[in-house]
Protein backbone atom coordinates (compact mmCIF):
# COMPACT_ATOMS: atom_id res chain seq x y z
CA UNK A 1 0.00 0.00 0.00
CA UNK A 2 2.61 2.89 1.06
CA UNK A 3 6.44 2.23 -0.05
CA UNK A 4 7.32 1.95 3.11
CA UNK A 5 11.10 1.78 4.32
CA UNK A 6 12.83 0.49 7.44
CA UNK A 7 12.64 2.47 10.17
CA UNK A 8 15.98 3.85 11.66
CA UNK A 9 17.08 4.81 15.01
CA UNK A 10 15.64 8.02 15.46
CA UNK A 11 18.59 9.90 17.19
CA UNK A 12 21.10 8.07 14.51
CA UNK A 13 21.53 11.08 12.29
CA UNK A 14 18.82 13.55 14.07
CA UNK A 15 20.19 16.93 14.57
CA UNK A 16 19.27 17.62 18.07
CA UNK A 17 17.56 20.78 18.61
CA UNK A 18 15.84 22.29 21.69
CA UNK A 19 12.45 24.30 20.25
CA UNK A 20 14.03 27.57 21.01
CA UNK A 21 16.88 26.92 19.22
CA UNK A 22 14.05 25.88 16.31
CA UNK A 23 12.60 28.79 16.77
CA UNK A 24 15.36 30.76 15.96
CA UNK A 25 16.28 28.84 12.92
CA UNK A 26 12.59 28.79 11.32
CA UNK A 27 10.08 31.31 10.84
CA UNK A 28 7.18 31.02 12.85
CA UNK A 29 5.07 29.79 10.17
CA UNK A 30 7.92 27.27 8.99
CA UNK A 31 8.24 26.75 12.82
CA UNK A 32 4.35 26.00 13.00
CA UNK A 33 4.56 23.31 10.02
CA UNK A 34 8.18 21.41 11.01
CA UNK A 35 7.73 21.54 14.43
CA UNK A 36 4.09 21.90 15.45
CA UNK A 37 2.73 19.68 12.36
CA UNK A 38 -0.03 22.20 11.52
CA UNK A 39 -0.62 22.57 7.38
CA UNK A 40 -0.20 25.42 4.90
CA UNK A 41 -3.45 26.50 3.04
CA UNK A 42 -4.23 24.87 -0.12
CA UNK A 43 -2.99 26.76 -3.23
CA UNK A 44 -0.51 28.84 -1.16
CA UNK A 45 2.91 27.48 -1.35
CA UNK A 46 5.64 28.49 -3.28
CA UNK A 47 6.45 24.85 -4.36
CA UNK A 48 2.95 23.89 -5.52
CA UNK A 49 3.29 24.93 -9.08
CA UNK A 50 6.93 25.27 -9.57
CA UNK A 51 8.46 22.53 -11.69
CA UNK A 52 11.69 23.18 -12.68
CA UNK A 53 15.39 20.87 -12.59
CA UNK A 54 16.44 19.91 -9.30
CA UNK A 55 15.96 18.48 -5.77
CA UNK A 56 14.02 19.27 -2.96
CA UNK A 57 15.11 19.66 0.70
CA UNK A 58 14.50 19.61 4.23
CA UNK A 59 14.07 23.20 5.31
CA UNK A 60 14.55 21.92 9.01
CA UNK A 61 18.05 20.30 7.89
CA UNK A 62 18.85 20.58 4.65
CA UNK A 63 18.60 16.76 3.93
CA UNK A 64 17.39 16.02 0.38
CA UNK A 65 14.14 14.48 0.22
CA UNK A 66 12.14 14.83 -3.17
CA UNK A 67 13.99 14.63 -7.22
CA UNK A 68 12.25 17.00 -9.00
CA UNK A 69 11.17 14.18 -11.40
CA UNK A 70 9.39 12.91 -8.92
CA UNK A 71 6.81 15.78 -8.77
CA UNK A 72 3.85 15.82 -10.61
CA UNK A 73 0.92 18.00 -10.78
CA UNK A 74 -2.14 16.60 -8.12
CA UNK A 75 -4.35 19.54 -7.91
CA UNK A 76 -4.54 19.55 -4.75
CA UNK A 77 -3.05 22.79 -3.51
CA UNK A 78 0.12 21.39 -1.88
CA UNK A 79 3.12 19.77 -3.69
CA UNK A 80 2.66 16.64 -4.76
CA UNK A 81 5.50 13.86 -5.31
CA UNK A 82 5.29 9.69 -6.18
CA UNK A 83 8.34 8.75 -3.91
CA UNK A 84 11.01 10.13 -1.89
CA UNK A 85 14.65 9.43 -1.96
CA UNK A 86 15.63 6.16 -0.34
CA UNK A 87 15.38 6.28 3.42
CA UNK A 88 14.94 10.02 3.77
CA UNK A 89 11.46 9.90 5.28
CA UNK A 90 9.36 7.97 7.88
CA UNK A 91 5.97 7.20 7.81
CA UNK A 92 3.49 7.26 11.33
CA UNK A 93 -0.32 7.07 11.59
CA UNK A 94 -2.03 9.83 12.16
CA UNK A 95 -5.36 9.78 13.94
CA UNK A 96 -5.76 13.56 13.91
CA UNK A 97 -8.28 15.68 13.32
CA UNK A 98 -11.40 12.32 13.49
CA UNK A 99 -8.82 11.15 10.40
CA UNK A 100 -6.61 8.42 9.99
CA UNK A 101 -3.76 9.31 7.62
CA UNK A 102 -0.23 8.50 7.12
CA UNK A 103 2.35 11.72 8.22
CA UNK A 104 5.47 11.76 6.40
CA UNK A 105 8.83 13.07 8.40
CA UNK A 106 11.94 13.86 7.64
CA UNK A 107 13.81 11.12 9.01
CA UNK A 108 16.83 13.48 10.28
CA UNK A 109 15.36 16.21 11.95
CA UNK A 110 12.10 14.75 12.54
CA UNK A 111 10.40 17.56 10.80
CA UNK A 112 6.63 17.46 9.78
CA UNK A 113 6.71 17.48 5.68
CA UNK A 114 3.20 16.27 5.37
CA UNK A 115 0.80 13.39 4.67
CA UNK A 116 0.62 10.60 1.93
CA UNK A 117 -2.03 8.32 0.06
CA UNK A 118 -2.66 5.33 -1.97
CA UNK A 119 -4.25 7.40 -4.73
CA UNK A 120 -0.91 8.99 -7.14
CA UNK A 121 -1.50 9.05 -10.81
CA UNK A 122 2.09 7.08 -11.30
CA UNK A 123 3.15 3.54 -10.62
CA UNK A 124 3.82 4.09 -7.33
CA UNK A 125 0.08 4.77 -6.99
CA UNK A 126 1.56 7.25 -3.31
CA UNK A 127 0.92 10.81 -3.21
CA UNK A 128 3.48 12.37 -0.85
CA UNK A 129 1.38 15.69 -0.47
CA UNK A 130 3.58 18.40 1.20
CA UNK A 131 3.81 21.56 2.69
CA UNK A 132 5.75 23.99 0.63
CA UNK A 133 7.09 25.65 3.76
CA UNK A 134 8.53 22.52 4.91
CA UNK A 135 10.87 22.35 1.91
CA UNK A 136 14.05 24.44 0.06
CA UNK A 137 15.08 23.97 -3.24
CA UNK A 138 18.11 23.05 -5.11
CA UNK A 139 18.42 23.61 -8.83
CA UNK A 140 19.87 20.96 -10.86
CA UNK A 141 23.40 21.99 -11.67
CA UNK A 142 24.41 22.53 -16.11
CA UNK A 143 27.81 22.50 -17.05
Amino acid sequence: MYNKRPEKNPMEKQEIKDEKEWAKKLTPEEYRILREKATEAPFTGEYDSFFEDGVYLCKGCGQELFESSSKFDSGCGWPAFDRAKEGVVSFTEDLSYGMRRIEVTCSSCGGHLGHIFPDGPTETGQRLCINSLSLDFKHKKTT
